[in-house]
């Protein structure tokens, strides 16, 4: 879920620059719309929609392929449903975060007898580094584009938030950065590029701590069991990163259970970050 609502908040806070990077559309007009129109289940943590004039254009940013209902079924869902309230032109984009040897990352319609629905697909580690090196807002994503020198890619996108001058933007796109980096790169290797202070005074980490701890309110024990494991590492190992703090608490329940048992065997960081690894 951190991933899901790191592209959520740099969409909804720099939407002119993700029109840009996905349309092609110097200097647009949006408006962000609310989601609410969309019924669970299938609302989700990574639905946004932006507005252009006539045009709605509706992203859903997705680590991995695998969905129920499948994603070529919901966008056919989702279209109907805005289509219905606001009778305009929907153009939808699926961004696949993570590399996955899966062809579902290929699909791009919808298609059962004689209904077909088409979207976009766009694949991140497909796509080229400039576009993203190129504009503040973007550089997160840039750490999952498209490079054979991966390392030198993440050094970069430091090296371009170290020149950032307003401190709000640096401390957030440093956070969002180092979140989405953690899809592709050991967790010692971005601790090492990027300030663990920026990421806990930034909006996006504190925003979701709170997700975390409302949908811990609501599941009661689960979030119980993870402060407490939290702190039980914490004295066991150091100081846990907020990178790895976060992905303890989106554990569902038998994961925290299995991790009480398994942390018993770990004697570093390291160790902690292979077991959450594995269980990703």
């Amino acid at each position: 879920m951190a991933y899901d609502n790191t592209c959520k908040f740099l969409a909804e806070t720099y939407p002119t620059n993700i029109v840009r990077w996905l349309l092609s559309i110097e200097n647009p007009t949006v408006k962000i719309l609310k989601t609410e129109i969309i019924p669970e289940p299938l609302r989700s943590d990574a639905l946004i929609l932006l507005q252009l004039n006539q045009k709605i254009l509706h992203l859903e940013f997705q680590t991995l392929p695998y969905s129920q209902p499948p994603i070529p079924y919901r966008m056919l869902n989702y279209w109907t449903l805005l289509y219905g309230q606001y009778w305009c032109e929907i153009e939808q984009i699926v961004i696949y975060l993570k590399q996955v040897d899966s062809e579902l990352v290929l699909e791009d319609k919808f298609e059962v007898q004689n209904t077909r629905h088409h979207y976009r697909v766009i694949r991140l580690w497909e796509e080229d580094t400039e576009q993203f090196l190129n504009d503040p807002a973007l550089l997160p994503f840039a750490t999952l584009a498209g490079t054979n020198k991966p390392e030198n890619l993440l050094g970069q996108v430091a090296e371009k938030i170290s020149t950032i001058d307003i401190p709000q933007v640096k401390i957030n796109i440093s956070a969002a950065s180092e979140i989405l980096a953690g899809l592709r790169f050991p967790e010692k290797l971005i601790r090492q590029l990027f300030r663990e202070e920026l990421m806990k005074e930034s909006v996006i980490y504190q925003e979701i701590l709170q997700t975390g701890i409302v949908q811990g309110e609501q599941r009661g024990e689960q979030r119980g069991e993870a402060n407490i494991l939290i702190k039980v590492l914490a004295r066991k190992l150091g100081t846990i990163p907020p990178v790895l703090e976060l992905k303890i608490r989106e554990l569902s329940t038998d994961k925290l259970e299995a991790l009480t048992d398994d942390h018993f065997d770990f004697s570093n960081i390291s160790d902690l970050e292979n077991w959450l690894k594995v269980k990703d």
